[in-house]
This record gives structure tokens, sequence and C-alpha cells, in this order.
């Protein structure tokens, strides 16, 4: 049981590292100036790697619903922020963003992956691992 809380806390430090980077990378070295909403998104991310590290270094699954709740909420403004992108009724009443428009689309990878939403996969997957980790922990008991 030990080593399913072990991977679940592996998993979620890794997609939280890739998707910490993958902005990185955008901003950095692509130079695209993330938006306000991207920040918040960001926000939510950051602290992810920050705190699953550290959990996997002590082995404490306790920490799944630290994550889980960082992922809902970023999670919902991936959400917000797919939808402005792409569906027309919420594009035309999007609030300005900033410098740089929320609205806008640096990506566009098939038709229909931008940032915010390999963004929102990110917490997709760290929310259901956190659950996972959280159910794995009643188990346990």
């Amino acid at each position: 049981m030990q080593k399913r809380l072990e991977n679940g806390l592996i998993f979620i430090f890794t997609i939280s590292l890739i998707a910490t980077l993958g902005s990185l990378y955008y901003s950095e070295v692509r130079g695209f100036e993330p938006c306000t909403l991207c920040w918040y998104q960001r926000i939510l991310m950051y602290p992810i790697v920050l705190v699953s590290g550290i959990a996997l270094y002590e082995r404490n699954a306790k920490i799944a619903l630290t994550t889980a709740v960082m992922a809902i909420v970023g999670g919902s403004i991936s959400i917000y922020h797919y939808g402005i992108q792409k569906l027309t009724f919420l594009h035309d009443s999007a609030p300005a963003c900033g410098n740089v428009p929320c609205t806008g689309q640096y990506v566009n990878y098939l038709g229909f992956i931008t940032i915010p939403f390999m963004a929102l996969t990110a917490f997709v997957l760290i929310l259901i691992t956190s659950l996972f980790v959280l159910k794995w922990q009643k188990e346990s008991k």
C-alpha cells in the first residue's frame, strides 16, 4: 500500500514540475508574456512542485488534500480562461486582462490545445491523483 502512495506523490510532483517548466519555457524562452489569468494559474501550480517535492522527500501523503484544493481552484481558472479563448459568447464579454489580452492564443496545437488547456490537463491529472492518494490513505488505516 505504501508504494501506491509514494507513486502517487511522484506522479503529482512530476506533472506539476513539467507544467512549471513548460510555463517557464513559453515565457522565458519563447518570449510569450503571460496574461493575468495565466499568472493566477502559475500561482497555483508552482507551489504544488514545492509541497509535493517536500512531501515526497518526507513520504508524507497527507499533502494530497492541499494539492487537490489547489488543483480544483487552478483548474477552475483554466476552464474559464480556455472558455474565453474558445467560446465566442465568452470571448466577446471577456474582461480586460492587463497588458496581454486573456483571449489571445500564443499556441493552438491541433486547433484546440492552448496554454490554458495544457494547464487544465495538468490540474486535472493532479486532482485525480490527489483523490486516489486520499482514498489509499483511508484504506491503509
